[in-house]
């Protein structure tokens, strides 16, 4: 009888897989056991990833995708199905932020941003859990932010859209659940990556990030990994439309000096 958190025989996409949290998830969930397609929009971030897997001893694909595109999402699942036969689990990494003052906040902008991670996250749990509702079986883990439950100055977009990543969870959880298609949420705290060390290292805002997070540092990508697992895996065949936070106590922080 197999561990309930293995993965061994299960088929994952991630889409935005190939870098940062969405890369360590790809591998995570390699080492758990499935096999993993990471898909991205840049083919040698694609490349990378796959080859990452590969090294791991599971099979992945090189398939390039945009969530803004809805037939790029359709080819993923069509490819994957193709060689593997099904997609037991789908986490939705894709996501873009900006900066400024939300009054002056150009509207292209906002609407570019809405539709990378809302849009983009709801076209692929449409494409994606078609396939999922038809067998009766699937996992989605969408990922939100810390923006879903408390505002960080001058991000307001990416902060509307990550609220409404939980709630769409929610919705497709209530619709989706009693046919065996699971979906939750994971919300990352603060974690350091390529794109971000600059001003978590060397900005006051970045100071202030590290005083609210109890745990007294930042996080580090792979501490995701195990709350995804835990999502995809039969060890939780009974939680949907939750978001579980993994966020060093950041927000249960009230004074920490």
């Amino acid at each position: 009888m197999s561990h309930p958190l293995s993965l061994e025989g299960k088929t994952a996409v991630i889409v935005g897989g190939t870098s940062g949290i969405g890369l360590a998830l790809s591998l995570g969930l390699a080492d758990a056991g499935a096999d993993v397609v990471a898909s991205a929009r840049r083919k040698e971030q694609v490349e990378e990833a796959a080859a990452a897997i590969e090294a791991k001893g599971k099979r992945t694909l090189r398939v390039p995708s945009d969530v803004s595109d809805r037939s790029s999402l359709e080819n993923l699942l069509a490819q994957t199905l193709e060689h593997f036969g099904k997609v037991d689990i789908l986490i939705n990494c894709a996501g873009r932020i900006k900066r400024a003052p939300t009054l002056t906040f150009p509207e292209d902008e906002w609407q570019s941003i809405i539709d990378t991670n809302l849009t983009g996250t709801l076209r692929a749990c449409q494409i994606f859990g078609k396939h999922m509702l038809d067998r009766g079986y699937g996992r989605i883990v969408n990922i939100a932010s810390l923006n879903t439950f408390v505002a960080l100055a001058e991000v307001t977009a990416y902060a509307a859209s990550k609220a409404a990543v939980t709630s769409l969870t929610r919705s497709l959880a209530v619709e989706w659940s009693r046919h065996g298609v699971l979906v939750n949420a994971i919300a990352p705290g603060v974690f350091r990556t390529a794109l971000n060390a600059q001003l978590l290292d060397s900005t006051p805002r970045g100071k202030e990030l590290l005083m609210r997070t109890p745990m007294g540092r930042f996080g580090k990508t792979e501490e995701v990994v195990g709350a995804a697992i835990y999502l995809s895996s039969d060890a939780a065949s009974y939680v949907t439309g939750q978001t579980l936070v993994v966020d060093g106590g950041f927000l249960a922080s009230g004074v920490n000096q």
